[in-house]
């Protein structure tokens, strides 16, 4: 049965877009293909994809600017993007990371791991308030358009990052342990590590400055209005 979201897969390798491509419609969605990254953002300009599966190896343009380009458009504000890729190396996955993306997959996967992660990365988007915005310091963060806004300038978070600082705002002054920003911001059945919330605080800091966000060592992070 189809269902009503839409899959960008973008890859160099026609039989990896092939085998993806199967087993993503297998399970109901709606699919689109592009084999480098250029390409990956005409498509998803007309596509509008849900979420977009990003290999980081490409000609014309490497998925780690792909990323960033996306990421740097209000148009894919609420779009996931996961990079599938062979490069396993940490700093690999911190570059990823670095660029925006929500997730980060080491290929050779199982069938059955890829579509249980993506199908838990979707399910997040199932449980978004519908509409809400805070008020925190001199801070206005806009679910609906996923933008903060500080006085008369208007700052674009990546949506992790945006998730992350909606996640701390809500109760300024309260310690979230890292364990809770996980399974709150990332879900409980995506595997992601330490590093990363350390990634995504990093630049948070580096958008809006040091004053927001205080690290309590050992235990997580508040944020301070």
């Amino acid at each position: 049965m189809e269902n009503t979201y839409k899959i960008l897969v973008v890859d160099d390798e026609s039989d990896i877009i092939e085998f993806i491509d199967y087993n993503l419609k297998k399970e109901g969605y709606q699919v689109a293909t592009a084999m480098n990254g250029m390409q990956a953002l005409e498509v998803a300009t007309v596509f509008k994809p849900d979420l977009i599966l990003l290999d980081v190896m490409m000609p014309v343009l490497d998925g780690f600017e792909t990323c960033k380009r996306l990421k740097a458009d209000p148009m894919f504000a609420k779009t996931f993007v996961v990079f599938l890729t062979a490069r396993a190396e940490e700093y690999s996955e911190i570059e990823g990371l670095n660029s925006g993306a929500d997730d980060y997959i080491a290929k050779p996967i199982k069938p059955k791991v890829l579509m249980t992660r993506i199908n838990a990365i979707l399910r997040r988007k199932e449980k978004e308030q519908v509409s809400t915005s805070i008020k925190a310091a001199d801070l206005v963060i806009d679910r609906d358009a996923f933008l903060v806004f500080r006085g008369g300038e208007k700052i674009q978070l990546a949506r992790k990052e945006f998730e992350l600082l909606f996640l701390l705002a809500g109760k300024p002054g309260k310690v979230f342990t890292r364990e809770y920003i996980l399974e709150k911001v990332w879900g409980d059945e995506v595997l992601v590590v330490d590093r990363t919330i350390d990634v995504h605080i990093r630049k948070i800091r580096e958008k809006l400055g040091n004053d927001y966000i205080g690290t309590v060592k050992g235990v997580g992070y508040k944020f301070e209005a």
